[in-house]
């Protein structure tokens, strides 16, 4: 199956009264269990925004696994028709995401996206948004916090504190690399908190982020 392929599940909104319906309806169908199957191939997921912000610049960096080869690197763009709002920037990003996944010939078994899952103020960042739209596992690695609070990370690689709001898990705050700032790991969908954390792990080299987050990143900011 394409991206092309792939039902949509809504049309695109331009307003944020609109876009929050969306998100809470859509939260319940996400699945916080590990249900990736036999994993070949995973990607990672970022966007950038080029022409003053009026176009979103997608990349997609596609890797086989186990051996984390890569095997490609597409971009797709879409023009940006919703404003910049904390909590919905995947209505902003995720066209130009689409517009680089139905270049691929087959989707990835598994997404790995910059940015949020569930640790979102209504549980739907954009990689439970995207796994949610392409029916695939797919976890959020955030550099930053967008909601939620936890305790104090150790400072070696591999340290973690579970990320809450209120009495309700919603990720995993991660060291990554020893002595630098930790990411905020959370599922997407069809992963649970435990998975979401060790698909990171085992895709890191010696870096922050994983290693197919890493590339898409650099294509998509036009860096390297």
């Amino acid at each position: 199956m394409t991206a092309m392929e792939a039902a949509a599940l809504h049309d695109w909104p331009d307003d944020a009264r609109t876009a929050r319906g969306i998100q809470q309806a859509l939260a319940g169908r996400v699945r916080l269990e590990d249900d990736t199957g036999a994993v070949s191939t995973l990607a990672g997921v970022d966007t950038g925004f080029e022409a003053g912000g009026r176009t979103a610049r997608a990349c997609v960096a596609l890797f086989r696994w186990p051996d984390l080869t890569p095997l490609e690197t597409v971009i797709g763009r879409a023009p940006v028709t919703f404003p910049y709002i904390p909590g919905f920037l995947s209505f902003r990003e995720m066209p130009a995401i689409l517009a680089a996944m139905a270049q691929l010939e087959h989707l990835p078994d598994l997404l790995l996206c910059d940015g949020q899952g569930i640790a979102h103020p209504r549980r739907l960042g954009i990689a439970s948004h995207l796994g949610l739209w392409l029916d695939r596992p797919a976890i959020g690695v955030g550099k930053s916090r967008l909601c939620g609070s936890h305790a104090a990370v150790g400072e070696q690689r591999g340290d973690q504190e579970p990320l809450l709001d209120g009495d309700a898990r919603i990720g995993t705050v991660l060291r990554t690399r020893s002595r630098v700032k930790p990411v905020f790991v959370s599922p997407g969908h069809r992963v649970s908190h435990d998975g979401a954390v060790a698909w990171v792990m085992a895709t890191l080299s010696r870096y922050r982020l994983p290693e197919p987050i890493r590339a898409a990143d650099r294509a998509a900011s036009r860096r390297g």
